[in-house]
């Protein structure tokens, strides 16, 4: 069998004179979770909706399942779920009635009784839709992709609005899908959420994919220095690290200042460049607290991919 469940290639999407997505190519693996990850308006939400057959390419050639899914909607629909962000439930529609109803639809589906205890919605069963909180609300779109045994689902920030225990049983319930042989294509801003979940991440930004990989691989070597300590030099501090080094700054709670050394060399990050930071700061009297050696984490990668700017859109 093909293990590949989204084929994305070229994919080009317009609205009016504003290229959405350009020339955007990426890959989703069976029993994999995909991660799109990108800021508000790099395209992420069009090429998933094209994938989903909510709407059409203006270029490229996209399958799903093997499938054009648009061409062949009526063969993909019960072989794919969809969580939306919001909506798609009735208001006055009860929590239990429901999801028994979007499980009739399906030759073989989950009993929707399991999925309301594992989702801990058993409280809320006999309430409208409209009288659930956020994060019920949530977890009950969840049940409704995932009831029909789907090969391929589509889950669009799954956690928003959830609280600890619901986050953490909602990420059990995504490994599960992916130990079960789901294809889980995963579209989120919690970047911590990526990176435990994504087995690949694909990182859209204006329209194209930036960088792409398992999350370890994206963030593989990437270490930085960084202390606090009142105002120093920092073009000082820079001048006495290797070629290629870099030092940002910023206010701390206190009034202090946090400092975050690193370099373009990653081999170079070992004990010689700390001893080279600490022995600048004892040069200079600086008091450097706090003094660690972090792994970069999938934010800072997609902070720095993407910049720190807000966007209106």
């Amino acid at each position: 069998m093909d293990t590949a469940a989204v084929e994305v290639v070229d994919l080009v999407k317009r609205y009016g004179a504003t290229t959405a997505v350009s020339g955007l190519t990426f890959s989703a693996r069976r029993g994999a979770v995909t991660a799109l990850l990108g800021p508000n308006g790099a395209g992420k939400t069009s090429t998933i909706e094209i994938c989903e057959g909510f709407r059409r390419a203006d270029g490229g050639r996209v399958r799903v399942l093997g499938l054009d899914p648009v061409a062949d909607a009526t063969a993909l629909k019960p072989r794919v779920g969809v969580m939306p962000q919001s909506g798609g439930v009735p208001t006055g529609a009860r929590a239990a009635e429901w999801l028994n109803l979007m499980a009739s639809f399906h030759a073989s589906p989950i009993a929707p009784a399991v999925l309301m205890e594992r989702l801990g919605l058993n409280s809320v069963a006999a309430t409208p839709f409209r009288r659930l909180s956020g994060g019920q609300q949530q977890r009950l779109s969840l049940a409704c992709a995932v009831v029909g045994r789907p090969e391929l689902v589509f889950l669009d920030e799954p956690t928003a609005g959830l609280d600890p225990q619901a986050r953490m049983a909602t990420w059990d319930l995504v490994s599960a899908l992916r130990e079960a042989g789901v294809a889980v294509i995963l579209s989120t801003h919690h970047m911590e959420e990526a990176e435990r979940l994504a087995d690949h991440v694909v990182i859209i930004d204006r329209g194209a994919v930036v960088a792409e990989g398992a999350p370890a691989a994206l963030t593989e070597g990437r270490r930085e220095v960084c202390f606090s300590s009142t105002p120093v030099d920092s073009s000082a501090l820079l001048a006495a690290l290797p070629e290629g080094s870099r030092v940002a700054d910023g206010a701390t709670a206190d009034g202090r200042r946090e400092y975050v050394v690193t370099t373009d060399d990653a081999a170079a990050l070992g004990p010689e460049f700390l001893a080279t930071v600490t022995a600048w700061c004892a040069s200079a009297g600086v008091l450097a607290e706090d003094l660690r050696v972090r792994r970069r984490t999938l934010e800072d990668v997609f902070l720095e991919l993407t910049g720190r700017e807000l966007r209106d859109q």
